[in-house]
């Protein structure tokens, strides 16, 4: 565990410390975001002014609310792509030099990721979160959320993250048969945005399209810590999607080992 930790912290501290020097960058990325984020929300609350119940999908006006921006939370820390690092790498070449290091290519990338989602902890979610729940008691009359929701909602969180990237590394083996996936990145990030339930909660489709959900790993993403969050799941229901997430884990585990001993044969360096 201590070589384990002595290999892939460095690359962690890596990464905050290069999120850390392009501050810049970030911050105009984390204000795109945020406004979004306002819009889905202007748009959310004319759909329920027109409404004629003031519940929608399970959700009371309020309840959407904190889902926008806890989506929002939810999304910043988990949907980092490293499909991008492993594209970059196969068409510069630099991932033939991973096949003769010591160490695991995809552990070193989720370490990365992990140091990225370190530093959108601090800047700017724990603010954002701040901010969502002074207003939720101030402002909503809704009750401070209980602190074993927060911790459930962060080591779903984590889950999440690990579903993510381990989905997002699958995705990025497409490198190896393209040398140009920029176009499918844009694709996968608009068509999880809808999956996961960042746009729309899973909860107003139809009961049968739910289900379909359920044996996706997408809506374990967003949707799932989100709704543990405002309490949707409780007692078996919620050791069920807990479960569930972890089955995730280790079913994209396993599947990206699987592509990855394949791919590696047919690899084919076109630079470095």
């Amino acid at each position: 565990m201590k070589k384990f930790f002595r290999t892939y912290l460095p690359f962690t501290s890596n990464e905050l410390k290069r999120n850390m020097a392009y501050k810049g960058a970030f911050y105009l990325f984390m204000v795109c975001s945020l406004f979004a984020s306002f819009i889905n929300y202007y748009l959310w609350m004319a759909i329920y002014g027109s409404a004629g119940s003031s519940t929608l999908g399970g959700l009371s006006q309020n309840e959407m609310i904190v889902y926008v921006f806890m989506s929002y939370i939810a999304s910043t820390l988990v949907m980092i792509s490293i499909s991008r690092n492993v594209s970059q790498d196969v068409v510069k070449g630099n991932i033939a030099m991973t096949l003769i290091k010591p160490m695991d290519y995809r552990l070193s990338l989720i370490a990365q990721s992990f140091g990225t989602m370190i530093y959108h902890f601090f800047m700017p979610s724990v603010f954002v979160w701040i901010a969502l729940e002074i207003y939720k008691v101030k402002v909503l009359g809704l009750p401070v959320v209980h602190i074993s929701n927060i911790v459930l909602f962060l080591v779903s969180v984590c889950m999440s993250f690990l579903i993510y990237v381990l989905f997002d590394f699958c995705f990025g083996m497409i490198a190896f048969f393209t040398t140009y996936i920029f176009g499918m990145q844009m694709a996968k990030d608009a068509l999880l945005s809808f999956l996961t339930g960042q746009l729309i909660p899973l909860s107003f489709f139809p009961e049968v399209v739910q289900r379909i959900f359920d044996f996706l790993p997408f809506s374990s993403m967003v949707y799932t810590p989100v709704m543990i969050y405002l309490g949707k799941y409780t007692g078996s229901a919620l050791m069920f999607v807990l479960a569930r997430q972890a089955v995730w884990v280790v079913l994209l585990y396993l599947l990206g080992s699987v592509i990855w001993r394949q791919v590696t044969k047919r690899l084919i360096v076109l630079g470095g």
